[in-house]
């Protein structure tokens, strides 16, 4: 029996169109925009407390460190707009 080879052409029409509405998407849903941020910003993040603490940390626990810190500070500033600007939430 012979192997089936299915070949996918993508046109640049398809590329396009698929550009033209994740850029509409991303104008009404900021939320996974944002996720994407956080997870570039920790490429970044988990390096410098793999680095930080001498290898004692495997790469998963310091990717996981550098989330669970950032979701801190991205909370305390949330409530601390929240504390002194109640009437916009």
């Amino acid at each position: 029996m012979k192997p089936v080879h299915i070949r996918r052409t993508i046109l640049a029409s398809q590329v396009v169109e698929e550009i033209t509405d994740i850029w509409c998407q991303w104008r009404r849903q900021k939320l996974p925009l944002y996720l994407f941020l956080a997870m570039c910003f920790n490429l970044v993040v988990a390096p410098l407390v793999y680095a930080a603490t001498g290898e004692q940390l495997s790469r998963s626990q310091s990717w996981g460190l550098g989330l669970l810190g950032m979701v801190t500070l991205g909370l305390s500033i949330y409530l601390f707009f929240v504390m002194f600007v109640p009437e916009k939430f």
